[in-house]
C-alpha cells in the first residue's frame, strides 16, 4: 500500500522489460481456483459435453453443434464455445477435462486482460488489485470450472474491450471495427447476453475520441452493421438451410436460430414470460432446475432417517411453486426477487456483491469532480465505460424475470476494475486529506465489513460463527483506526490499509475456494457451501442436512425396494415457498406431475440417481478424489438396459429414442452411438409428428422407445401412439436388479418397442 501514489504513474520503459512479479501469485492463485481437480468431474454439464462427443464425429455435426451423433437435433446455443470445447477434445482426447480446460484458461485470461486495462490508466496497484478481485470473485471460477459458456463469453468481451482501448488510443478505425466483431463472435456464443455491453461501448467511443460527430456517428453505425453481420451470420446459413438437411433448433419452436436468439435465449430471460413460445420453455425452465438439483455427490450411506422424510413430504405438499417475484426471497434458481436491491438479495450476493459497497465508494471517488462540460481525464473515461456496463447489467439482473445465478460473471469485470481503480484512487485521497473525500475509504470498509456479515450470516450452521464474527470485528476496527489515524503519515497506516484490503478479500476467497472444498455442479454452478447442489442458496434447516433439498430419486433398473410415495419433488434447499416457475402456473402456482407419470401426485426428476444422491451440506459433501459423474443429469447408464439394445439392433440408426436429451446424454457420452432425444433438451420442443415417426420406423432408423414420466409437453400425440402401437419390453430383460447405481435413463419408465412394415 505504502508504494501506491508513487506508482501511479508507471513507468512504461520498466514495465516493458520485466515481469510485474506481484501478478505471477494472482494468475497462480486463479489457475488453482479455475483449475484444480477439474480432471473430477467425467462428464462435467452432460448436455453440452454429449454435444461435443457428437461434433466430434462428423463435419456435420460439428458445424451445427448437434446434441446427437445422428443429427437430430442441436444444443440450445450457438455453436462457438462448443468448436473451441472440440477442438480441445480432439487434441487431448475426450474427457470432462478436456472440455472444460477451456473455459478454465478463459478465467485466468480474463484475470490476465484485466490486469493490463486497469493498469495502462490507472496504476500497477491498481491493476494488481482489479486482477485479484477478478480471480476471487467466487462465480468467476465456480462457473470457469464447467463446459459453461459463460466464462469463455466475459473473456472474449474482455477481449473486444481491450481492442476498443486500443482504437481509443491509436485513434485507428481498424480496432473500432476489430471491436464490434469480436461482440459478434460473443453473440454466437450466447446471443443477446453479449449485447449487455453495448452501452459501454457506444458511451465510451463517443466521449473518449476527438473526432467530429461526423465521423464518430459513421464510424459506429459501420462498426455496428459489421457486428451484426456477424452476430447472425451462422444463424442465416443455418436458417437457410433446408429442414430435412439440418438437425432441429433445439429449444426453438420454429426451428429457427433467430426466433431462439430473440425469444428463448432474449427477451423471454428478462420478461419471464414463457407462454409467448407455449409450454416449451416453462418445461425447459422445469427440467434445468430438476436436474441441476440431481447433481450431487454419491453419499455411501442410503439410509434416510424416516421421521426426517416424513417432515419432507409434508413440507413439499404444501409448497407451491411462483412465478419470479412473487413472495418467495430466493425465487427460481435462488434468483430472489426483483427489484432494486435483488443484487443483495440471498442467492445473488454471495455469488456477486462482496465488494458491491466499496465499489459504489470507489466511483463516487472516482467520478469526484467531474464537470458535464468540459474535457474528460483518461481515468474518468475509462471510469465511464466500466459504469456504462455495470449500471445496464445490474439493472437487467435486478429486474429479470428468468435467468440463472452464474449468469452474475456478466457484473464481475467492472466489479473488479472499480476494486483495483477505486483502492488506489480512495487512497490517494485518504492520504492527501481531501476533505469530504478522504472519508470514503474507511466508509468503505466499514460498509463492505458490514455486508460481508449479511451475506454469511445464513450460513452460520456450515461455516460458524467465527469468521462471520472475525470479518465484521476487523471491518469496524479497522476502519475505525483508519479514521482516527486520518491526519498521520506513517508505516503503521500504511500497513492497516492494506490489512483492510485483505479482510475484505478473505471472505470472497474462501466462498471462490468451495466449488473445490464442497464440490461443484457443472450444470448450473455456483459458490458457497452448498456448491454441489447448484441451487446457489443457504443450506436448509432440516435437521439432517442430508435430507434437505430433492429427494433421492429410485431409478429404472434399481429393485432397492424403496416406496413411491419417497419420489416425490422436494423445494429447493433453503426456500421458504420452493423453486419459482417464470411465467407462474396455471395451477395456482403448485406444480402438477407430468401427464402420464406412474406416480400419481408426484413429481419424478429427471436424471435421478438412487436413493442416496442427495443435497450435499458442508459437512457430508466434500469433494474425493473419485470421479464425479453426475454431470447435471443421469449421468450413468444402465448396462443391462444398453446391452440388450445392442444385442437387438438389427441396423437402425439410432440405439433408442426417449423423451428429453437428460435420458440421452449419458449413453451418446458412453458409447458415441446416436440417440433420439425426441423432444430435445426439455422432451417438449415440437420436432416430431406421428407421421414422421412412422416413417424413420418404417424405413428401420428407430425402434425401441423408452418412455419415463417427463418431458412430454410438445409431444403427447406421438407419445400417446408409441405406446398405442408398440410392444412393451418385460422389465427382466432390461433393469438391473442390482440396487448400486446400474441406472438407466432417467425417471422410472419402460420400454417399447416399435416395427411396422
Amino acid at each position: 500500500m505504502k508504494h501506491m501514489n508513487s506508482e501511479v504513474k508507471e513507468e512504461r520503459t520498466s514495465n516493458k522489460k520485466r515481469i510485474d512479479l506481484f501478478l505471477v501469485p494472482i494468475v497462480l492463485i486463479a489457475a488453482f481456483l479455475n483449475l484444480f481437480k477439474i480432471w473430477t468431474d467425467e462428464y462435467a454439464n452432460a448436455y453440452y459435453t454429449a454435444a461435443v462427443k457428437s461434433m466430434l464425429q462428423s463435419l456435420h455435426n460439428f458445424f451445427y453443434a448437434s446434441f446427437d451423433p445422428g443429427g437430430y437435433v442441436t444444443i440450445d446455443k450457438p455453436p462457438v464455445v462448443f468448436w473451441i470445447q472440440t477442438i480441445s477434445a480432439k487434441i487431448f482426447g475426450f474427457h470432462g477435462w478436456s472440455v472444460i480446460l477451456p473455459q478454465a484458461l478463459a478465467g485466468i485470461g480474463s484475470v490476465l486482460l484485466l490486469y493490463v486495462l486497469v493498469k495502462r490508466t490507472f496504476g500497477v496497484w491498481a491493476g494488481r488489485f482489479a486482477a485479484l478481485a477478478m480471480a476471487l470473485t467466487p462465480i468467476v471460477p465456480a462457473v470457469s470450472r464447467t463446459n459453461n459458456i459463460d466464462s469463455m463469453l466475459v473473456f472474449t468481451l474482455l477481449v473486444a474491450t481491450w481492442m476498443l482501448f486500443r482504437a481509443v488510443r491509436t485513434a485507428k478505425f481498424g480496432w473500432v471495427l476489430a471491436a464490434f466483431a469480436m461482440i459478434g463472435v460473443a453473440f454466437n456464443m450466447k446471443m443477446l447476453q453479449a449485447y449487455m455491453v453495448l452501452p459501454a461501448f457506444y458511451v465510451f467511443y463517443v466521449v473518449a475520441t476527438k473526432i467530429t460527430w461526423k465521423k464518430k456517428i459513421s464510424f459506429l453505425t459501420t462498426a455496428t452493421v459489421l457486428m451484426l453481420a456477424v452476430s447472425v451470420s451462422w444463424a442465416v446459413v443455418v436458417d437457410s438451410t433446408s429442414a430435412d438437411k439440418r438437425p432441429y433448433m433445439g429449444s426453438s419452436q420454429t426451428n429457427s436460430v433467430l426466433e431462439l436468439a430473440f425469444g428463448y435465449n432474449g427477451i423471454n430471460r428478462l420478461t419471464g414470460n414463457t407462454s409467448v413460445t407455449g409450454s416449451s420453455h416453462k418445461q425447459s425452465a422445469q427440467t434445468e432446475q430438476q436436474t441441476a438439483s440431481s447433481e450431487t455427490k454419491q453419499n455411501s450411506n442410503s439410509s434416510a432417517d424416516s421421521s426426517q422424510s416424513s417432515n419432507q413430504r409434508k413440507s413439499s405438499s404444501s409448497q407451491k411453486m411462483q412465478a419470479p417475484g412473487g413472495g418467495n426471497q430466493n425465487g427460481m434458481f435462488n434468483t430472489g426477487n426483483p427489484g432494486p436491491f435483488r443484487l443483495f438479495q440471498k442467492g445473488l450476493s454471495d455469488q456477486i456483491s462482496w465488494l458491491l459497497p466499496f465499489v459504489i465508494f470507489s466511483i463516487v471517488g472516482l467520478f469526484a469532480g467531474v464537470k458535464f462540460k468540459g474535457s474528460y481525464t483518461t481515468k474518468q473515461k475509462e471510469s465511464l465505460f466500466w459504469l456504462a456496463w455495470l449500471l445496464p447489467v445490474a439493472v437487467f439482473f435486478s429486474i429479470a424475470g428468468f435467468f440463472h445465478q452464474y449468469y452474475l460473471i456478466m457484473l464481475a469485470p467492472p466489479i473488479a476494475a472499480f476494486a483495483g481503480a477505486g483502492a488506489v484512487a480512495l487512497w490517494s485521497m485518504y492520504k492527501q486529506h481531501n476533505g469530504w473525500k478522504s472519508w470514503l475509504l474507511p466508509g468503505g470498509i466499514l460498509t463492505t465489513a458490514a455486508l460481508q456479515v449479511y451475506i454469511m450470516s445464513p450460513y452460520v450452521s456450515s461455516i460458524g460463527v467465527a469468521p462471520i464474527a472475525g470479518v465484521g470485528a476487523l471491518g469496524v476496527i479497522l476502519a475505525l483506526v483508519l479514521a482516527v489515524r486520518k491526519q498521520r503519515k506513517n508505516s503503521l497506516t500504511n500497513y492497516l490499509g492494506a490489512a483492510a484490503m485483505v479482510v475484505l478479500l478473505a471472505m470472497p476467497a474462501y466462498w471462490a475456494m468451495t466449488p473445490i472444498i464442497y464440490g461443484g455442479n457443472s450444470m448450473l454452478p455456483s459458490a458457497g457451501p452448498d456448491s454441489s447442489s447448484g441451487m446457489g442458496g443457504p443450506p436448509s434447516t432440516a435437521t439432517n442436512s442430508k435430507q434437505s433439498g430433492f429427494n433421492g430419486m429410485q431409478p429404472p433398473g434399481s429393485s432397492s425396494g424403496n416406496s413411491s410415495s419417497n419420489n416425490q419433488m422436494q423445494p429447493p434447499s433453503g426456500s421458504s415457498n420452493g423453486g419459482q416457475m417464470p411465467g407462474g402456473s396455471s395451477n395456482n402456482g403448485q406444480m402438477q406431475p407430468p401427464s402420464g407419470s406412474s406416480n400419481s401426485g408426484e413429481m419424478q426428476m429427471p436424471g435421478g440417481s438412487s436413493n442416496n444422491s442427495q443435497m450435499p451440506n458442508s459437512s457430508s459433501s466434500k469433494s474425493s478424489s473419485s470421479k464425479r459423474k453426475s454431470g447435471g443429469m443421469n449421468a450413468e447408464v444402465n448396462k443391462k438396459l444398453l446391452n440388450y439394445l445392442t444385442k437387438n439392433n438389427t441396423g437402425e440408426k439410432y440405439l433408442f429414442a426417449t423423451t428429453d436429451s437428460t435420458s440421452a446424454a449419458p449413453y451418446i457420452i458412453k458409447t458415441g452411438e446416436p440417440v433420439m432425444a425426441m423432444g430435445g433438451f426439455s422432451g417438449s420442443d415440437p420436432i416430431l409428428t406421428v407421421s414422421k415417426l412412422k416413417a424413420m420406423i418404417k424405413k428401420g432408423e428407430v425402434k425401441y422407445f423408452y418412455l419415463s414420466g417427463m418431458g412430454k409437453g410438445g409431444q403427447s400425440d406421438v407419445i400417446t401412439w408409441i405406446k398405442e402401437n408398440s410392444k412393451e419390453i418385460p422389465s427382466a430383460k432390461w433393469q438391473s436388479t442390482s440396487s448400486s447405481a446400474q441406472q438407466g435413463p432417467s425417471g422410472n419408465g419402460t420400454l417399447y418397442e416399435i416395427t411396422l412394415k
